[in-house]
This record gives C-alpha cells, sequence and structure tokens, in this order.
C-alpha cells in the first residue's frame, strides 16, 4: 500500500510521517475560589448594625419631622373630633394664618393643645360683639368654625388688640367651648411653643386625608 501523502503550503507532496505534526492541549479554566462563609456572630452583628440603623432613622423621624397625636376634647370641632389620630409635621415649620397648630405644654393649662392660629406677629385682631371675626379690618371666611362666638366668650381683651412679635393668636373652632388666646390662661403665644402643623389624619379611616 503507498504512503499516506500530505500537502505542504507549497503544493509538493510529502510523506505523512514527514510532515510536521502540531498537537493542541486544552488548559481548563482556573477555579474561582468560594468566598468564606461568615460566621453566625458575623451575621448577627450585622443584623444587630441594621437594627440599630434603622432605629435611629426612626427615632430622627419622629423626633424632628413628623410625629403621631390624638385629639382629646372638641374644642377644635367640627375639624377635628374627640379621638382623631392625626400626623403633625414639626421640621422647619413657621406659623402660617389659618394653620391647625399642635401647642406645647407650657401655654399656660399645663397641657398640649390644638388650635388654629387667627393671626401673627404684627396682625391686629378684632372680635366684633355679634361673635365674627377681624384681622386687619378683614372679615374673616370661617367656614369651618362650629358656630360664632356670644356674648360670654369673646374673652379678656378689649379689642383690637395686636399680637406681639414672635408670638402667635390662636382659636378653636368650637368657638364657644374652647380655652384659647381670647383667655389670660393661653394668651398670645410664643411661636416656639408651637411644635408644629398638622397636616393630616390617619384615623378614624373614614376621615383620613389632608387637614386644612
Amino acid at each position: 500500500m503507498d504512503e499516506l501523502e500530505t500537502i505542504r503550503q507549497d503544493g509538493e507532496a510529502v510523506p505523512e510521517e514527514k510532515a510536521e505534526k502540531v498537537s493542541v492541549t486544552e488548559e481548563e479554566p482556573p477555579e474561582t475560589p468560594e468566598p468564606p462563609k461568615r460566621s453566625l456572630k458575623t451575621e448577627l452583628i450585622e443584623w444587630v448594625k441594621a437594627f440599630v440603623f434603622a432605629g435611629v432613622i426612626v427615632a430622627v423621624i419622629f423626633g424632628f419631622v413628623i410625629r403621631p397625636v390624638e385629639v382629646k376634647g372638641h374644642s377644635m370641632e367640627p375639624t377635628l373630633q374627640n379621638s382623631d389620630r392625626l400626623i403633625e409635621w414639626m421640621l422647619f415649620y413657621t406659623p402660617q394664618q389659618g394653620d391647625v397648630v399642635i401647642l406645647s405644654e407650657k401655654t399656660g393649662l399645663n397641657e398640649a393643645l390644638v388650635k388654629r392660629v387667627i393671626a401673627t406677629a404684627g396682625q391686629t385682631v378684632e372680635i366684633r360683639e355679634d361673635g365674627y371675626v377681624l384681622v386687619d379690618g378683614v372679615l374673616l371666611d370661617e367656614s369651618y368654625i362650629y358656630e360664632p362666638i356670644d356674648a360670654e366668650h369673646r374673652g379678656d381683651f378689649d379689642y383690637p388688640v395686636t399680637v406681639p412679635d414672635g408670638c402667635v393668636f390662636v382659636m378653636g373652632d368650637n368657638r364657644n367651648h374652647s380655652t384659647d388666646s381670647r383667655f389670660r390662661e393661653v394668651g398670645f403665644v410664643s411661636v416656639d411653643e408651637v411644635a408644629g402643623k398638622v397636616v393630616l389624619r390617619i384615623a378614624p379611616l373614614s376621615s383620613f386625608g389632608l387637614i386644612e
């Protein structure tokens, strides 16, 4: 039998045994080392750190940004009802006329109060004999009140009065059943004692919504 031949690039026939033999060896890729397993102690420490961090965030939010509060009493009816649960906004808040606010325990009644800001520093408040309220000579459109102020609840001031610097004048929406800035027990309230603004009612769910 004739010897097998291999054709070179120049076309010359050569015996197979004379042809250069090239062998290719495939190398296996290096194995990827597995990451070291963490111990149970390390896992627990990581979980504790996560819970502590989350706790700090929650504390900051509920200590300086928002706070849940509950209404006690009837002085803000019909806007707010007894036992309503609210969200109060505290961060970078400056009282504005018309806002529903939470006052600190230092307002004279030794308890936190929820009232509406009627006037701010420099504004003049007048309560007429018919019970309607004017601020800077303009009659307020108070669709939120329960009823106008009767003669016995105009308060301790001789009107009109001007709100001092750094203070606000507040009243409850249930005007004839509210102790507020009309009476000397509370009087003008320092803005430093205004803890925050009521922004949302969260309970009862049937009344869920923003507070205006």
